[in-house]
């Protein structure tokens, strides 16, 4: 097997910030156990695998340890891809077909806007071992079909926490949301994301956590867009938009690195 490989930053417009995500195209069919291996070999916290299909593409996400089910910045950074490569023009809609249904990509400028499924939180009991995890007791806490949303007091809460990941992986969830409102004047909140039940101790910047993001301070702020800082060492920005059941994520991309996979 031997696939086209890229190297995207995605959602950042600098290079060596943001999140990180492959972008493998196989030459012909790939099976799950390889796809996995490439994942694993990389190191990212997600692998993003494309295959034409129909009109549009499969897209498939791979952490080091598992297949998930959506994920942000891979998606951004696959369509990056597409279009630098000129496999889709620029004027032209992407449609990816995930195991979240359909998803579409837009270029917007610079930007590239993402059409995702809105992900709510619901209200919840209060989670043994979480407080102690993260060592403080959230505001709030909430559950989605992916994550767990915890609010805490103060933006600097969220960007000086430093958890305890081997209690947080035995929390039952993809993933830890941790969010606060901003102290910025062009942020509305900050959040970090944190997933080491799926082989991701900390994860840059997730476009999918934006998706319960962007509906919960929706409500709190009343407002229907947004812009969202992950204070991760490497950082980015998502800018939201509210649609419905839906959220349009939109930031930039930065590909550095081309190449060939041989095996």
């Amino acid at each position: 097997m031997e696939a086209e490989l890229h190297l995207v930053d995605a959602f950042t417009s600098s290079p060596f910030r943001g999140n990180t995500a492959g972008v493998c195209i196989p030459d012909g069919p790939a099976d799950d156990t390889w796809m996995q291996q490439v994942a694993a070999e990389l190191k990212h916290s997600e692998t993003a695998f494309l295959s034409p299909e129909g009109q549009g593409w499969r897209l498939r996400w791979f952490t080091p340890a598992k297949e998930i089910e959506l994920c942000g910045h891979a998606t951004l950074a696959a369509a990056s891809v597409l279009y630098e490569t000129r496999r889709v023009p620029e004027d032209r809609e992407i449609v990816f077909e995930t195991l979240s249904g359909r998803l579409t990509a837009r270029k917007d400028g610079d930007w590239i806007s993402m059409d995702f499924p809105a992900e709510s939180p619901k209200t919840s009991m209060a989670i043994p071992g979480l407080g102690q995890a993260l060592g403080i007791e959230p505001l709030y806490t909430g559950r989605n079909r992916f994550d767990i949303l915890v609010e805490l007091p103060l933006a600097d809460d969220v960007c000086s926490l430093e958890p305890d990941m081997e209690a947080l992986a035995l929390i039952k969830a993809r993933g830890i949301i941790v969010t606060a409102v901003s102290d910025l004047p062009h942020f509305d909140f900050v959040s970090r994301f944190f997933a080491p039940a799926v082989g991701v101790p900390e994860d840059p910047v997730t476009g999918s956590a934006h998706c319960c993001l962007a509906p919960y301070w929706g409500e709190k702020l009343n407002k229907t867009e947004m812009t969202g800082f992950q204070c991760s060492v490497r950082g980015g920005s998502v800018r939201v938009r509210l649609a419905g059941d839906r959220v349009i994520l939109s930031s930039n991309a930065v590909q550095v690195f081309s190449g060939k996979l041989l095996v």
